[in-house]
């Protein structure tokens, strides 16, 4: 499945859901779902900067592919780095700086968040987009 098909995928069941109450209640059930970060991988260098709540994330490059693993200690920031982490996890470097996080607008998240809420979601989106440029540069250094 394509990211564009995970986006759209994901417009749809939010199409669905009637009001903004379900929609947050979706995003903190995904949150919920997403396995608790191991503790030796909450350190500094896995923190994100720019988001309020505190959201550690990590990512690794298997067989070209980035695999992305995050944790938050506030449960609607951990539903959206779930969400994140369904779209882009499992791509290639190329993929993912190919693919705009167009769900955003389209479920109309960005317009529902608090200013530090949609700050910490940019944030996680350019460190992913950051993990990619930084995977393609190693692989194109071989």
């Amino acid at each position: 499945m394509t990211i564009k098909d995970t986006q759209n995928e994901i417009v749809k069941e939010f199409d669905e859901l009637e009001d903004w109450e379900e929609r947050y209640a979706k995003i903190i059930k995904l949150g919920r779902e997403l396995p608790d970060l191991p503790e030796d991988f909450k350190t500094e260098k896995n923190k994100l900067d720019g988001c309020q709540s505190q959201v550690w994330i990590k990512a690794e490059l298997e067989n070209g592919k980035i695999l992305l693993e995050a944790d938050s200690d506030a449960m609607i920031v951990k539903g959206l780095i779930a969400l994140l982490i369904k779209v882009y996890s499992g791509h290639t470097p190329e993929e993912i700086l190919s693919t705009p996080p167009d769900f955003v607008k389209e479920i109309g998240i960005d317009n529902h968040l608090s200013p530090t809420r949609k700050n910490g979601l940019g944030a996680m989106l350019k460190q992913i987009q950051m993990f990619a440029v930084a995977y393609k540069a190693m692989a194109q250094q071989k």
